[in-house]
């Protein structure tokens, strides 16, 4: 595809588009996947496709930015905010790692790493259609743990980045770095575990 262009272009058949590249690139990956492919998959010419959208990275991510959204609403239509707070912090803690730990989550963050010169924007949009929704939730439950005496928090936004990173321990690193691809039910669960423990060790209520 072409590469000069970086604005993306909204028309009648935007959403077939859509749907037939998400389908190619669950099916092939990023890399593997072709103009030919999604084009076919569509059911749209090959100049529909170029005319919606000018660069292959920019469908991908369009592709990824919606799957996210998606996905990080149904994470929190799942989450029962009503259990106590250990509770709630391992089904946001799941949810999360499931979405960053799968094939299309590495993708995604591969791509956004590699494109970050030339598509700045294209990182941030991801950010906000996924992780920064989860994150404002995370707050919200938060303080309203806090005002119910549950936990003592002073900055709820560090607190909530904290918890964030504390799921990624040893697990992150070993995949960005190639290390790892795929990671054990009990694996995430001792990291998962630990982060709960760690978490409540410094902000839960003391008696």
């Amino acid at each position: 595809m072409k590469t000069s262009a970086n604005k993306v272009r909204k028309g009648r058949k935007f959403d077939q588009v859509l749907e037939g590249a998400r389908q190619v690139f669950l099916t092939h990956g990023f890399e593997g996947a072709s103009v030919d492919d999604i084009a076919r998959e569509a059911g749209v010419s090959k100049a529909t496709l170029y005319s919606y959208f000018p660069d292959k990275r920019l469908l991908f991510m369009e592709v990824a930015t919606t799957q996210c959204a998606v996905q990080a609403e149904q994470a929190i239509q799942s989450i029962d905010f009503s259990q106590p707070v250990q509770n709630v912090l391992r089904q946001v803690a799941d949810q999360m790692l499931g979405f960053i730990l799968s094939d299309m989550g590495q993708r995604i963050f591969r791509v956004c790493v590699a494109e970050a010169d030339r598509f700045p924007d294209l990182g941030q949009k991801f950010y906000q259609s996924g992780p920064d929704h989860i994150r404002t939730v995370l707050v919200t439950f938060l303080k309203n743990a806090v005002a119910r005496g549950e936990l003592q928090i002073d900055d709820h936004n560090l607190a909530a980045d904290q918890f964030v990173e504390l799921c990624k321990a040893d697990l992150w690193a070993k995949l960005v770095f190639g290390l790892r691809s795929t990671f054990t039910d009990e694996e995430r669960d001792r990291v998962i575990t630990g982060a709960i423990d760690t978490f409540m060790a410094r902000y839960g209520t003391k008696t």
